[in-house]
């Protein structure tokens, strides 16, 4: 068993760090007995590198014996590392009486000899058991890593065979390693590995208890963990690759970094310590490797779970791509930074203006004409946002053709893809189309398809959480499918199950409880008009949904339940925020006053803030967010940190892109689904030292929605295959034949379009169109008619950026459509639901919290479907019922019996039972084969089976649909129809 115990691991990664060849650059093992705990120094090496490096200093610094000199060097030098950081004294050296010491030589550029050679010189040294402490001799670390001399890493060391895991070597960190220590402080090391045979954390700031590790995991099977290592420990990784000294030299001058942030609260200045992730230093490396190899005009598309550290992501990437060579040339003249989120923006910008070198290189493009000055003045990195594009673009009028540039986009689907994605292309690659006589009309459809295409002068890096079908085509990496087909898949990914694993984000769907609204309404009509029942059921929700009295009753609720079991339990540690979903600004508003006011009721401390765009109506006055909160709309996100705010109702706010820990608790009361869903309910999952967990309570979605939403993302997304291109030309196709416009007029107006005719002149030969519209003699044939046009417009806009080739015909078409759509009327569609409101009246509302629940996502990659290139366009016939069969299908849970708990008798009736039966073998077969006589007859078999199995705790249910013909009947038509029917139609 002593082979297998922690001192036979640390002596194994001393022996695998330190073989190497004595030509190559690598780790020795150093002398523990060398070590000066009041320094924290390894005093030996220090001047070793200064007497190898530097020979006229070491007298004048004292280095070569104990004396005052010396101490005064050393207090000096630990003065300035507790101040700026071991990393910046390593970039940059120290001064002292008028002498510049430099302690660390960076890597050399290709072909720089005396360069390579200063960096030789650099002293890597790994040493074990170190004494640290000055107040408890006695105590030692297992490792320290140095260069030359000083301490830039140490490691505490477990061993799962032993009975001890990475977790002990963290809760020694946090229990027997006194912050105050030197070789503890904050800034003296770039990290602290806690690490046994299988598992791999850090942390960069040592706070006893409240230490924070992070995983630094491979990953395996796309969650967390290592995969298993045939030639060693599955850590190995760590000490034989990650912190070689070309790689740890790498972290050093290009990922770790102190970086100050601003309280606005109490306005002081606060110190943060970066040090990479393994997925945030593997993404970044890959893709620089990719760029070093292959040079520009590639696209990379990066799957990373929100949460994950995108943004530093994005800065280390950014700032190294100023440096990537290919060829034996720089690869991008500039690179520029696309995003959509304001407050990412300033981020970023003062990310990468950190880093020194490339400070002065970094402009923000705030306006018209700042990317075209930025360009011509040779400024590197360019930063702006998607909100900002347009107006950039709208002044550049320089040449770029023989640029290289590297466009760098967050959150990829929300930006790319559109007029704008077309406008920057035609931008970067200088594409001009102007009046000169000798520019034909085909040299204009041209430049135009060109400019829609991505550019092969540019670099594409696309960062997302979630992809969408568009984005993985139109960034992915093709991957060729069994079928012969070709599939899309993200370069690199970091997934939403790594994550939540390694619990670096939580798990938001762990505590997801939906509530049931039930609603009875009554007719106050005697006679019974007939409506659209698909409308009128839309409609009845909404008013019930929008009733004061239900919104009055649901935020109820939400404040009962947030005082009591969130303030009252102290989750996150006391600050836990909530957020408050809604449907629509008018809502948003109602809730604001209602939250309000059941917090006075409350006699509760906190206090809501409300978040939603533009000036409204209530109450007969105009409001603004500003006018209901009292403060500028900029300083929400700052405001809902501090007491007394705790609560944020929001309208389409807040919804993306917004990256608060402290929130812990959502309210959810409007229909979330696909893309939305997964970005809404993940601003719950950013994590926090003091966040054990998440509450979700929903009020609009059940779990079988939400988990639909959040499966393609749970692991690896990818696309099942590209587009069909031959679609476009099936819907040019049945465009033409239903002669609302001729290809003449089509070319005429694209002509004079180009030639920048006036308004007059274009608008008849649009207007020809719509009049052949209106006079289609078939109103299905309208809706056909724009149904395709969108679909082609929809298809060409996307294709053109992706497809190698273009059409001029394609795009002859796109520019006509696009301008005639908006003008053609919708079709005669009449509302038959109109009047159903001022028949009907709100009898009850009762909100009921269902049981809270966890949802399991599918352990499988996700998969989309290509974009579809197909109309979605019809006309469908409404289908006419009494206004009684509508009320008693909206109250049908409750039923016609008094029963002795109503709402879980409901409960049973609208969800288990007809889930039961759905679920049942034999009526599942019957379904198969089509036959309705056969499946009714399986299908009342499989109810009285799921009735049995409910006698022991719904006695009542089950003696009615014995002894009451009449409930029996009802029950199985109504179970036959939610299964049957739904599944056919």
């Amino acid at each position: 068993m002593k082979y297998l115990n922690e001192e036979s691991l640390e002596k194994l990664i001393v022996a695998q760090m330190t073989e190497h060849d004595s030509a190559e650059i690598g780790w020795r093992e150093g002398d523990a007995a060398a070590f000066n705990a009041s320094y924290a120094l390894d005093l030996g090496e220090l001047a070793g590198f200064v007497a190898a490096t530097q020979p006229h200093l070491s007298e004048a610094l004292g280095l070569n014996a104990d004396s005052p000199g010396q101490h005064k060097f050393l207090a000096r030098l630990q003065g300035e590392i507790t101040k700026r950081g071991v990393v910046h004294l390593l970039r940059n050296g120290v001064d002292h009486l008028g002498h510049h010491v430099d302690l660390y030589y960076p890597m050399p550029t290709p072909g720089n000899a005396r360069a390579a050679e200063a960096f030789n010189a650099n002293r890597w040294v790994i040493t074990r058991q170190v004494h640290h402490s000055v107040s408890k001799p006695g105590d030692a670390i297992d490792l320290v890593a140095f260069v030359n001399g000083l301490p830039i890493l140490t490691f505490e060391l477990k061993n799962n065979i032993t009975k001890q895991t990475v977790e002990d070597a963290v809760a020694q960190y946090q229990r027997d390693r006194d912050p105050r220590d030197p070789l503890f402080g904050f800034g003296r090391t770039l990290a602290h590995f806690a690490l046994d045979d299988q598992r791999v954390k850090f942390c960069t700031e040592l706070k006893g208890k409240a230490s924070w590790f992070l995983p630094f995991d491979q990953g395996f099977n796309d969650g967390a963990g290592n995969p298993p290592n045939p030639n060693g420990v599955k850590t190995d990784y760590l000490w034989k690759r990650t912190l070689s000294p070309l790689s740890l030299a790498g972290i050093i001058e290009n990922y770790a970094q102190i970086v100050e942030e601003k309280d606005l609260k109490s306005n002081k200045k606060k110190r943060k310590a970066i040090f990479p992730r393994f997925h945030q230093l593997d993404v970044v490396r890959k893709l620089l490797s990719n760029v070093a190899e292959n040079g520009a005009g590639h696209r990379y598309l990066v799957q990373h779970s929100a949460g994950s550290g995108k943004s530093n992501s994005i800065a280390w990437l950014t700032h190294q791509l100023t440096e990537t060579t290919y060829d034996g040339k720089l690869a991008f003249d500039s690179i520029i930074v696309v995003t959509d989120r304001i407050i990412l923006d300033s981020q970023l910008t003062q990310t990468i203006k950190s880093f020194l070198q490339v400070g002065s290189t970094v402009m923000h493009a705030d306006r018209s004409g700042d990317l075209r000055r930025a360009i011509t003045d040779g400024k590197k990195i360019i930063i702006t946002t998607v909100q900002k594009f347009p107006y950039i673009l709208d002044d550049i009028g320089s040449d770029h053709r023989d640029r290289r540039f590297a466009i760098i986009i967050d959150e990829a689907h929300s930006s790319q893809g559109s007029k704008t994605s077309a406008a920057v292309s035609r931008a970067l690659a200088g594409i001009e189309v102007d009046d000169d006589d000798e520019v034909t009309f085909e040299d204009q459809i041209n430049a135009i398809i060109e400019g829609k295409k991505m550019l092969p002068n540019a670099s594409y890096f696309a960062f997302t959480a979630t992809p969408k079908n568009k984005t993985l085509q139109m960034f992915g990496d093709p991957v060729p499918q069994a079928d012969g087909t070709i599939g899309y898949r993200p370069f690199h990914s970091y997934t939403m199950k790594q994550a939540i694993q390694e619990g670096f984000i939580m798990d938001v769907l762990a505590s997801y409880t939906p509530v049931g609204s039930y609603y009875k309404l009554m007719k106050t009509v005697e006679d019974d008009p007939e409506f659209d029942a698909k409308r009128a059921s839309k409609k009845l929700r909404a008013y019930v949904e929008g009733n004061q009295h239900a919104i009055a009753q649901k935020s109820e609720i939400m404040v009962d339940h947030f005082l009591a079991q969130v303030i009252a339990k102290q989750k996150v540690g006391g600050h836990a925020r909530a957020m408050i979903v809604t449907s629509s600004i008018p809502r948003c508003i109602e809730y604001f006053h209602a939250v309000r006011k059941v917090l006075a009721e409350r006699r509760s401390p906190y206090k809501a803030i409300v978040a939603f765009s533009g000036e409204h109506d209530y109450m007969g006055e105009k409001v603004t967010e500003s006018s209901l909160n009292g403060f500028p709309s900029r300083q929400i996100a700052e405001k809902i940190k501090e007491d007394p705010f705790r609560i944020l109702v929001v309208a389409n706010k807040f919804q993306t892109g917004y990256d608060e820990p402290l929130m812990h608790t959502m309210y959810v009361d409007k229909t979330l689904s696909g893309v939305l869903a997964v970005q809404t309910l993940s601003r719950l999952n950013r994590a926090h030292p003091a966040k054990r967990d998440t509450f979700v309570l929903d009020f609009a979605n059940d779990a079988d929605d939400i988990k639909r939403a959040f499966d393609p993302y749970y692991r690896t997304t990818v696309l099942s295959e590209e587009t069909d291109a031959n679609k476009l030309h099936d819907l040019v196709n049945d465009l033409d034949t239903m002669a609302i416009y001729t290809p003449e007029q089509v070319d005429d107006f694209v002509r004079r379009y180009l030639d920048g005719v006036r308004i007059d002149h274009l608008h008849p030969l649009l207007d020809r169109s719509v009049q052949e519209y209106i006079e289609l003699p078939e109103e299905d044939d309208q809706v056909k008619f724009k149904g395709n046009a969108k679909a082609f417009l929809r298809t060409y806009n996307f294709l053109a950026t992706v497809l190698p080739y273009g059409s001029v015909e394609w795009e002859k078409r796109a520019i006509f459509l696009d301008n005639l759509v908006p003008k053609l009327p919708a079709p005669k569609d009449e509302d038959l639901s109109a009047g159903i409101l001022e028949n009907i009246d709100l009898e009850s509302y009762r909100a009921e919290k269902s049981v809270a629940m966890r949802i399991v996502l599918d352990d499988e990659e996700g998969s989309l479907e290509p974009v579809p290139a197909n109309s979605s366009g019809m006309l469908n016939d409404p289908a006419l019922e009494k206004l009684s069969a509508i009320v008693k299908s909206f109250n049908d849970h409750f039923g016609n019996i008094e029963w002795e708990d109503e709402d879980r008798i409901q409960r049973r009736i609208a969800e288990e039972i007809p889930r039961l039966v759905a679920e049942d073998e034999a009526y599942r077969n019957a379904q198969a084969n089509g036959d309705p006589v056969n499946a009714r007859v399986e299908s009342n078999k499989a109810l009285a089976k799921a009735m049995l199995s409910l006698i022991a705790d719904e006695t009542q249910l089950f003696k009615e649909f014995q002894d009451n013909e009449s409930f029996k009947s009802w029950l199985e038509d109504a179970v036959f129809n939610a299964t049957y029917l739904k599944d056919a139609a």
